[in-house]
């Protein structure tokens, strides 16, 4: 209704997966955990926990 789509995770024809979701980079960049990091062309992207529960059932294992 207000111009916005929902968050998505679909799997592209080469076999990666996009993720559409909200930019939170700038507010989660310096909250990462010791383990994780990301490069300079790296987006940290938000998405609903329903969103990734959905997604679930058609992520293949393999």
């Amino acid at each position: 209704m207000g111009g916005g789509n929902c968050p998505d995770i679909f799997e592209l024809a080469d076999g990666n997966f996009a993720v559409i979701g909200t930019d939170a980079t700038e507010k989660l960049d310096g909250d990462l955990p010791a383990d994780a990091s990301r490069a300079d062309y790296e987006r940290i992207v938000v998405i609903t926990r329903d969103t990734l529960l959905r997604a679930k059932a058609d992520i293949p294992d393999a």
